[in-house]
């Protein structure tokens, strides 16, 4: 399946629909070829329905400035670019609101497809 998006902004966008015990988001998640997982802001997680205190794992998390111990959680349901994941391990990590996106679509989430990002039409894909 492929996406449309922007390839004059600054990152590349993906619509990921997020299902929690509670609601159901489309999300905005950068593509990070650079993140091994997909990170959501932690506020989001909560609106969805999840207690990120109850979550089963605890993980350091290195970014650009700092390291961090941050909720590693299952998400019931994420699907993005025509693929669909259950009970998906993502990252719980409080983002800036500077950063106007929702989170980052991370390495994880890729494994075992091909991506191709079509630069000269604004298309991505994952087969």
């Amino acid at each position: 399946m492929s996406v449309l998006f922007d390839p004059n902004d600054e990152l590349v966008i993906i619509p990921v629909e997020a299902i929690g015990p509670k609601d159901t988001y489309v999300l905005r998640l950068a593509l990070d070829t650079g993140a091994t997982g997909t990170v959501i802001n932690a506020s989001l997680l909560t609106s969805l329905g999840y207690d990120l205190t109850q979550a089963p794992e605890q993980l350091q998390m290195t970014t650009g400035s700092a390291v961090s111990l941050v909720p590693r959680l299952p998400v019931q349901k994420l699907s993005a670019l025509g693929q669909e994941r259950i009970d998906f391990q993502v990252v719980a990590h409080t983002l800036p609101v500077s950063a106007a996106i929702d989170g980052l679509l991370g390495l994880d989430f890729l494994r075992g497809h091909t991506l191709t990002l079509d630069f000269a039409n604004g298309l991505i894909t994952l087969v």
